[in-house]
């Protein structure tokens, strides 16, 4: 009886962290907005915020803070009580943006009738999953004011948008071999010319009705809209699935899942009494255009991690009265880069390697690549596994076959750029990079304990490894 109490009891707690989850998501319609949620929780849990434009100086040990660059990535960090010049970073990375269309710089688009918005094609979507469903319009559009111009969070919280499949009549061999041409077939329709106000568009680089929209949503006129970066998403809400509901039905789960895991752990780790006998900065990063390569001044390519090390070793060194030894710091430092992993596919079983197919629900998955396209080493591996086992989280392993290509994260390009170790980890799904994906229910809480005790015990696990 007890046995089946304590079950019940961890699936209603898997199950809560889910629904959180649930609402981070929802309130996430795009990379802007994903690091405005965090934020919010991160402020509520009272992290301080700083800006890159300042100095750091105000920071303290014992201290939470963060900070934002782009509005599109953010970095969290804890200071503890008995940090000293040279000691480690404990960091988590993750991205906070996912293969969408994005509305080009001049959108206005008139076919046959048909009001539509041109878009690009943003990372290597799989855009069949796009037609057909109910779309609308997120981002951030920047508007002028009395006193120059600010920027501000949109999202149209209704269906506006539908690209819309041929029929089979007109093409027999779609169910044969379907591949839309993205920059013909892959136009949102928004409207029908005949609906469309009387106002000429013709020349105009967007639609007048959506610019209206737009305004109306942000409480201005649409000749204040200067300029923006709109996300076309998928109006339906992230949902609990399956039959038991272990399953979540979403998108953006690669990797939107990591990055609340990572904001989940920092804060629910730095309590005032881990605080208190800990000597590191605890550190998630969140960086942008990981889909896209990540060499931008706000992916992982950029300085955005270096910059942080580098600011906040020389503004605790200056208050303790302690030269910085930055070296030393990324020597003794670690990075967890937590991206999404595939679970294997009831229906394409084969596509795995026989001995590595994670299956959801089952732990986070420890992912190798000998060529280097993850950053997992043993030593490495090591740690995450010893962590697992020591709070029974369950893990798996994964390694691509030989015959098939490998993905890759940014963990190869914070590691090679910094020098720090690194193991690449994330929690298995499927549907990857879908508009509608899926993963597990239990796995949230799995990865979240994972990386707190990373924050927590990491700097004790490491003294007993010997390599160097």
């Amino acid at each position: 009886r007890n046995q089946s109490s304590l079950v019940v009891r961890a699936k209603m707690s898997f199950a809560a962290k889910a629904e959180e989850f649930i609402t981070f998501i929802n309130s996430s319609r795009s990379a802007y907005h994903a690091v405005e949620t965090a934020k919010n929780r991160l402020v509520k849990s009272g992290f301080v915020g700083l800006s890159e434009k300042n100095s750091f100086s105000s920071i303290r040990p014992g201290g939470k803070y963060w900070f934002t660059r782009n509005q599109s990535s953010l970095v969290a960090f804890t200071v503890g009580k008995k940090w000293k010049s040279g000691n480690a970073f404990t960091i988590v990375g993750a991205h906070t943006d996912s293969p969408v269309l994005k509305v080009k710089p001049v959108s206005n688009v008139v076919n046959y009738g048909y009001c539509q918005v041109g878009v690009e094609c943003y990372g290597g979507g799989l855009w069949y999953t796009w037609f057909d469903r109910d779309l609308t319009l997120a981002g951030r559009v920047l508007v002028s004011t009395e006193t120059g111009f600010e920027s501000k969070l949109v999202y149209i919280d209704r269906p506006i948008l539908r690209v819309p499949s041929l029929a089979i009549h007109l093409d027999r061999t779609a169910n044969d071999s379907f591949s839309p041409n993205k920059e013909t077939a892959l136009v949102p329709v928004l409207g029908s010319v005949i609906k469309q106000t009387l106002e000429n568009d013709a020349g105009t680089e967007h639609n007048s009705a959506l610019l209206a929209l737009l305004a109306e949503k942000l409480g201005t006129t649409a000749d204040k809209i200067q300029n923006f970066d709109l996300t076309v998403c998928d109006f339906q809400d992230s949902t609990i699935g399956g039959l038991n509901k272990e399953y979540i039905f979403s998108g953006r789960l690669d990797n939107l899942m990591s990055s609340f895991c990572g904001i989940e752990a920092l804060i629910d780790s730095a309590t005032e009494e881990s605080l208190d006998e800990d000597g590191t900065v605890r550190m998630v990063a969140l960086f942008d255009h990981e889909e896209v390569g990540s060499c931008s001044a706000y992916g992982a390519m950029s300085p955005l991690v270096e910059d942080s090390i580098e600011r906040i070793s020389v503004a605790l060194g200056t208050l303790l009265n302690e030269q910085p030894d930055i070296l030393a710091t990324k020597t003794n430092s670690f990075i967890i880069s937590a991206d999404m992993a595939h679970a294997v596919h009831p229906n394409y079983g084969a596509k795995h390697e026989n001995n590595h197919r994670p299956q959801m629900n089952k732990g986070p998955v420890i992912k190798s690549n000998a060529n280097q396209r993850y950053a997992t080493t043993s030593e490495s591996s090591l740690v995450i596994e010893l962590l697992c086992k020591k709070y029974n989280i369950p893990f798996q392993k994964f390694v691509v076959r030989n015959d098939a290509p490998c993905g890759s994260t940014i963990g190869p390009i914070l590691s090679s750029g910094l020098g720090v170790r690194t193991v690449d980890i994330g929690n298995p799904q499927l549907a990857m990079h879908s508009i509608r994906e899926m993963c597990g229910v239990d796995d949230t809480t799995h990865c979240i304990n994972l990386l707190k005790a990373f924050f927590q015990e990491f700097v004790e696990l490491d003294q007993t490894i010997k390599i160097d």
